[in-house]
Formats: structure tokens, C-alpha cells, sequence
């Protein structure tokens, strides 16, 4: 070792020193920065993980956000439909019940009047019998037996001779219900005459109903289903107008 120039002492010295160094470099540098290094690299991996943990959760947030927002948006279309549906039904049941009302408030009405109608027709039916009988008696010059007076008028309005319905006679009529119109209001004797009369054509079972029309004039029409039996003035006048043409 001399021959080469190295002092043996100095080298081991060195070589002591060396190992000591880096006995210490590794114990107090190389060990730690690899441990920093190692839990740097745990961290990272520890935050990539965190991060695509996060990222999954935010996607399925995002996705169970969309999911609960379409259920919200079809439940709340449902029940606008729903309170729609119901409100045009409560509104047809408005509109069904004030048009019944004022179905109900016409049909009073009409009522009404038509019995104010009828009513002013009687009296007027007393006034024309009273009129006819004072121009009869005028024209003739003498008093006639008034009695026999009101029949012919009576029979003359109501259709009714000897207790039957003159345009009944040898009519063949058969139907459910029949309609009597009439010039003028029937009293009572004379409705129950019309009705017994017509009943004895169609059978006890059928229904019998009045009305008023005062432009027939007088007599009866009698209508059943389709068959009309027109016993009117005004229906007798018109075939005397035809055939003197």
C-alpha cells in the first residue's frame, strides 16, 4: 500500500467514515424520503380513488336528480290533468244544473201563462155565447129558449153532442194516448164526456190529454199517433172554400 502512495490508516480511516456517512444518509435522509415518497404516493392514489369515488356519486346524484325531477314532472302533469278532468265536470254539472233551473223557471213560466191563457178564454168562451145569443135574438125579432141556445153554442165550441164527440163517430182510432185540442177551454162535464167518449174507442188503458188552439175556431181535433181526426169549424170551413172554387 505504501508503494502505491496510500497510507493504509488514513484509507481505513476513510473508508470508516464512508460507511458511517452513509449508514447515516440511509437512517436519516434515504429512509424518510422514501417513506415521504411512498405516503405521497398513497396519498395521490388515496385522492384519485376519493376522486372517482366522488365522481361515480355525482353521476348517480345527477342521475337520481333527473329521475326524482321526471317523477315530480309527470305527478304534477297527472294531477293538472286530473284537475282539469274535474273541473270541466263540475263545470258541466253547473252548466246541467242551471240550464234544468231555467228549463224549470220556463217551463213555470209557460205554465203560467198558458193558464192565464186558457182562463181568459173562458171568459171569453161566456162573452161570444152571451154576444151570439143577443144577435140571434135581434135577427129574429123575438126571444128564443135560451137554453137551447147555450147547447147549440156549447156544442158548437166543445165538439160534444149528446155526450159524444161528433168527429169520434164511426172513427176507427186505436194508440196509447190521444190528444183532444179544442177552440176553447172544455169545462169539466165536457172534459170527462171528450175523455169517457174516447176511451170507449181506445180502451180504459189509454191516456187522455187538452189542449188549446183557438185558430181551429171550434170543434175538436182528436190526434192519435199519427192519425188526426179534424173535427174543426176552421177544417170545415176550408173544404166548403175549396169546393166552391
Amino acid at each position: 500500500m505504501d508503494k502505491l502512495g496510500i497510507n493504509l490508516g488514513y484509507f481505513l480511516f476513510q473508508v470508516f467514515n464512508f460507511t458511517v456517512m452513509a449508514i447515516l444518509l440511509y437512517a436519516w435522509a434515504y429512509k424518510p424520503i422514501v417513506r415521504m415518497l411512498e405516503n405521497r404516493k398513497e396519498k395521490i392514489a388515496q385522492g384519485n380513488e376519493d376522486a372517482r369515488i366522488a365522481a361515480e356519486a355525482r353521476a348517480n346524484a345527477e342521475k337520481d336528480a333527473a329521475k326524482i325531477v321526471a317523477e315530480a314532472q309527470a305527478k304534477a302533469a297527472q294531477t293538472i290533468r286530473e284537475a282539469t278532468e274535474r273541473a270541466e265536470v263540475a263545470a258541466k254539472d253547473v252548466r246541467a244544473a242551471a240550464e234544468a233551473e231555467a228549463a224549470k223557471a220556463r217551463d213555470g213560466a209557460l205554465a203560467e201563462i198558458g193558464e192565464e191563457r186558457n182562463r181568459m178564454l173562458g171568459d171569453l168562451r161566456g162573452q161570444v155565447a152571451a154576444l151570439a145569443i143577443a144577435a140571434t135574438q135581434k135577427l129574429v125579432g123575438e126571444t128564443l129558449d135560451e137554453k137551447r141556445q147555450h147547447a147549440l153554442i156549447n156544442e158548437f165550441f166543445s165538439g160534444v153532442k149528446s155526450g159524444k164527440v161528433v168527429v169520434l163517430e164511426g172513427a176507427d182510432v186505436a194508440g196509447a194516448s190521444a190528444e183532444v185540442t179544442s177552440a176553447l177551454p172544455l169545462n169539466k162535464d165536457e172534459q170527462e164526456a171528450v175523455k169517457a167518449n174516447v176511451l170507449s174507442k181506445m180502451g180504459k188503458q189509454a191516456t187522455v190529454s187538452f189542449r188549446v188552439e183557438p185558430a181551429i175556431l171550434g170543434g175538436l181535433v182528436v190526434r192519435v199517433g199519427d192519425k188526426v181526426l179534424d173535427g174543426s169549424v176552421a177544417a170545415h170551413l176550408e173544404g166548403l172554400r175549396k169546393s166552391l172554387k
